[in-house]
């Protein structure tokens, strides 16, 4: 790839990166190549503004130019910088990982408004701190659900579970990274199986929870010709594919999570775009009560709450 200016500034790598990110038809075009630009720098946003005539190095020029030709080629940006941000934190995101999304935002949003509402039942205060709180979160991934919980519950004790052993091992970097390794224990495990083997529930204890959360894989492999090219080529499967139609892992999550709630103990689901008509009637069980389903900012069914009985 040649130079695209024979003064190579920050303001001529710009135009170019977004240019051959347009024709690639890559979404936000403009803001992968920023990302990009300031990855190479180490820069922030202000920088890359304040400075558009100066001189980029030769060496930083090839660099920008193969993570444009990478992002061109279909790879997500956040593979390419290592990173994305989630609730106020930066995460470090691999091929090993989902790359966290801000519709998954409302996972924590409902989350601690069903802790407050019960905390306002009891007639206690609102303000939680999240004190003699056992939480699980199945299916962790990059960590990012338990570890925004644990900022905003700093008294709370997390059991973190994924099937991915590379998974379990991000997710840890990223606890210490944020200071949450003392407070989330991570575990190897498919759902809340861990807790079904004796040598394991002694060690997770407690088997009841507060509170579960769980962003599942729901996309069904029917859709998968559909997808994205950046989330079919370069996201794991294992966090993305629920089943043929998306929605199969569903019953074990909600029956596991029957068995390891305490009475009153709250169930926040993120949902697929289309999941909702499978997923809500498995709540229908004599289980569960204060069934609620929240809408993300398209319009789409994303969450779903309850109360085990």
């Amino acid at each position: 790839m040649n130079l695209v200016s024979q003064e190579k500034s920050v303001r001529a790598l710009l135009k170019f990166g977004i240019t051959q990110l347009r024709e690639a038809r890559v979404p936000s075009f403009t803001l992968a190549a920023e990302l990009l630009l300031l990855h190479v720098f180490g820069r922030d946003r202000t920088w890359l503004y304040a400075h558009p005539e100066e001189v980029v190095s030769d060496e930083n020029a090839r660099r920008f130019f193969a993570l444009i030709a990478q992002r061109a080629a279909g790879a997500p940006t956040q593979h390419l910088i290592g990173k994305q941000e989630f609730w106020g934190l930066e995460f470090e995101v691999t091929p090993d990982v989902l790359i966290p999304r801000p519709e998954t935002e409302h996972v924590i949003e409902v989350a601690l408004d069903r802790l407050a509402l019960r905390e306002l039942r009891a007639g206690r205060p609102q303000t939680l701190s999240g004190e003699g709180l056992h939480i699980a979160d199945i299916g962790t991934g990059s960590g990012c659900l338990a570890i925004a919980l644990a900022k905003e519950l700093p008294g709370a004790k997390f059991c973190a579970t994924d099937i991915s052993s590379a998974a379990v091992a991000v997710a840890k970097r990223n606890a210490a990274r944020h200071g949450f390794s003392d407070q989330i224990q991570f575990v190897e495990s498919n759902l809340l199986e861990c807790l079904g083997v004796s040598s394991l529930a002694t060690r997770y204890s407690p088997l009841l929870f507060d509170l579960i959360v769980s962003n599942p894989p729901y996309i069904g492999r029917c859709e998968a010709a559909a997808l994205p090219r950046e989330v079919r080529e370069h996201e794991p499967e294992i966090a993305l594919y629920g089943g043929e139609e998306g929605h199969e892992l569903y019953p074990a999550l909600i029956a596991q999570s029957a068995q390891h709630l305490k009475p009153g103990g709250i169930l926040v689901l993120e949902l697929g775009h289309d999941t909702l008509s499978a997923v809500q009637p498995l709540l229908d069980t004599g289980h569960w009560t204060n069934v609620g389903v929240t809408k993300d900012l398209a319009g789409i069914p994303r969450v779903l709450a309850a109360e085990k009985l």
